[in-house]
């Protein structure tokens, strides 16, 4: 893989919400990301980087609303302790929980543009990087019967244990990854396998096609690498790497403008979620 300039910035904003728990809501982080699309469009800040931690959420797609028998996988989730939303990009179900960490980076648009595969790559780059030192090879890929599967899969030894997506927006790029850095892999991919199963009832004529989730194929880090290592660990990983591609990083929150913005972002997407969830 050719060296990726796009992590290499003068400097880096680290924006750090892993730690927020309950009182950070996941449609919050769909705000937050839409906010800083714009806001790093504009060219008011540098490069950012976020990491957040939800409790346990499942994410849909927009394909997952379009299920037969939406209602009773969500009944499932549910049960199962499960708060589920909709997000306002592409993809498939993923599982959220406090063993999961996401982190977005946020890229101004370039003039001749940002080629979709030079963000994935990014992302891909980062995570390598981050892992080095445990000498795995980390593939980007698909992985066929993980949930959400996409060609931009991570995994070692084709057990993945990371997804990628991208949302563009004012001016801005977001390239967002979790990473199932602790906890059974395999248990989050059956809770996804079920839900589908409860949704589809057998039924086989449908407008999109939904993955056949086969659990063996999804493994958190902790397992694949066969170290206890935390959120916290990865946490530091990533800021000792994003130190290699810049002259400095600052911690910080949301400035008042972007705090506006956020909150007129968030009750959009909350009038948009309830109605995607409308039966």
């Amino acid at each position: 893989m050719e060296e990726n300039t796009l992590l290499q910035q003068n400097q880096w904003r680290y924006i750090d919400q892993s730690f927020l728990g309950q009182t950070f809501h996941a449609l919050q982080s769909f705000a937050m990301d839409d906010t800083l699309c714009a806001t790093v469009g504009k060219h008011h800040t540098s490069a950012i980087a976020r990491t957040w931690v939800h409790q346990n959420t499942v994410v849909l797609g927009i394909q997952d609303t379009k299920l037969p028998y939406l209602k009773a996988g969500i009944e499932y989730l549910k049960e199962q302790g499960y708060e589920v939303i909709v997000r306002n990009s592409g993809g498939l179900a993923v599982v959220l929980d406090e063993g999961v960490l996401n982190i977005s980076l946020l890229f101004p648009e370039t003039e001749k543009g940002i080629d979709i595969n030079r963000g994935y790559d990014a992302m891909w780059k980062l995570i390598q990087e981050m892992f080095f030192l445990y000498e795995k090879n980390i593939e980007a890929k698909e992985i066929v019967g993980s949930y959400c599967p996409g060609s931009y899969d991570l995994s070692i030894n084709d057990q993945k244990f990371a997804g990628i997506s991208q949302r563009r927006l004012r001016g801005g790029v977001a390239v967002q990854i979790y990473l199932c850095v602790t906890g059974s892999g395999s248990e989050r991919a059956s809770l996804i396998k079920e839900f589908y199963a409860r949704s589809l009832q057998g039924q086989r004529e449908t407008k999109y096609v939904y993955p056949s989730i086969l659990p063996q194929t999804m493994a958190s880090l902790s397992e694949l690498l066969q170290e206890d290592i935390s959120v916290q660990t990865v946490l530091l990983l990533l800021l000792q790497t994003l130190k290699k591609y810049s002259h400095s990083i600052y911690s910080s929150q949301l400035n008042e403008e972007e705090a506006i913005v956020f909150h007129q972002n968030y009750e959009r997407i909350i009038e948009r979620n309830n109605k995607a969830l409308t039966f």
